[in-house]
């Protein structure tokens, strides 16, 4: 294969990964519209972040995922509102805040994952079970070296 054929299929690539997302981002807006109208999709999201993350800096979440740091304070602000999160006092700096998910907050991410994870179980159900196991490694793989090339990059 030529290197311009490999551009072509990396563009292809890049192509699909686009749709992916554009999909992906309206399906995640459809169930958490389904389980539960009262937040958005990507405050779901942050929601799914605390519970993975345990106690966290709104910050250093924000830092993470390269959001901006004040639409993650408006949303932890809503999900407060909602009692999904709490502050807690950092115990070596009492002035310092860490986000911490709640039981109310675990159980809509909970709800809200089970409701993806069917709809992609539906949605894959016409695939042969080894080509969605070899799918979510090669997924996996790339969000992984996606990861390493994105930390190099300056905020």
């Amino acid at each position: 294969m030529t290197q311009r054929d490999r551009q072509e299929v990396h563009e292809e690539l890049e192509a699909e990964l686009l749709v992916l997302g554009r999909r992906l981002r309206r399906m995640a807006a459809v169930v958490a519209r389904d389980v539960d109208d009262g937040l958005e999709a990507a405050t779901y999201g942050l929601l799914g972040a605390f519970l993975d993350a345990g106690d966290i800096r709104a910050g250093d979440l924000a830092e993470h995922f390269g959001l901006d740091k004040s639409t993650v304070s408006r949303q932890v602000a809503q999900l407060e509102s909602l009692g999904l999160v709490e502050r807690v006092a950092v115990p070596e700096d009492r002035r310092a805040r860490l986000i911490r998910i709640t039981e109310a907050g675990r159980d809509r991410v909970h709800r809200l994952r089970a409701a993806r994870a069917q709809w992609l179980f539906d949605a894959l159900q016409p695939w042969p079970a080894d080509d969605v196991d070899r799918f979510a490694e090669l997924l996996g793989r790339l969000n992984e070296v996606l990861g390493r090339e994105l930390s190099r990059v300056p905020r």
